[in-house]
C-alpha cells in the first residue's frame, strides 16, 4: 500500500497515520470497555434475578410465621417451610447484595473509563482532521477518513 492508496492522490503525513494509529489503538480498547459494561450489568441482573424471582412480596412473612409461599428465587427456597431460616436468608441477602455492590462498582467504574476514552478520542480526532485538512484533504474527506486503513504502515 502507497501512501497514497488510502486518500486517493493526496499524500498521507506520518503524523495523520500515528494519529490513526492512536484513534484505532482507542477504538479496540472502547470495544473492550463496553464488554466490561456489559458483563457487569449482567451480574448485577443476575443476582438481582437470585433476589426477586419468583419472590412472593409476602416472603419475607415466612421468617416470622412460616405460612405463605416464597415462590422460586435462591432467598425463597431458604425460607421455603424452614422456620430456622433467619440466619441463611440473611446470609443469602448479604450475598446477593455484594453481588450487587460489586457489579454496580465495576460498572461504574468502566463508565467513567469510557467517558475518559472519550475525550481522548475527541482530542486525537481533531488532531487527526487539522493534519489531514492541512496535507489537501476536504474537511469532510478528513472526517469520513477510514483510521483502521490509515493507521496501516505506508508502503513506499
Amino acid at each position: 500500500m502507497s501512501a497514497r492508496s488510502a486518500s486517493g492522490d493526496r499524500v498521507v503525513p506520518a503524523l495523520a497515520r500515528e494519529l490513526a494509529a492512536r484513534l484505532s489503538a482507542l477504538f479496540e480498547r472502547d470495544v473492550e470497555i463496553v464488554e466490561r459494561l456489559n458483563d457487569a450489568q449482567r451480574r448485577v441482573r443476575e443476582a438481582n434475578e437470585r433476589l426477586w424471582s419468583g419472590l412472593s412480596p409476602d416472603a419475607f412473612g415466612l421468617i416470622y410465621d412460616g405460612v405463605r409461599p416464597a415462590g422460586s428465587s435462591q432467598i425463597a427456597a431458604l425460607m421455603d417451610g424452614a422456620p430456622d431460616a433467619k440466619p441463611a436468608v440473611l446470609g443469602a441477602l448479604g450475598q446477593v447484595h455484594w453481588s450487587i455492590h460489586r457489579g454496580f462498582c465495576e460498572y461504574q467504574s468502566a463508565c467513567e473509563e469510557r467517558r475518559q476514552l472519550a475525550i481522548d478520542v475527541g482530542e486525537i480526532t481533531a488532531k487527526f482532521i487539522e493534519v489531514l485538512c492541512a496535507a489537501g484533504f476536504s474537511e469532510a474527506d478528513a472526517r469520513g477518513a477510514n483510521v483502521h486503513e490509515f493507521a496501516r504502515p505506508a508502503i513506499r
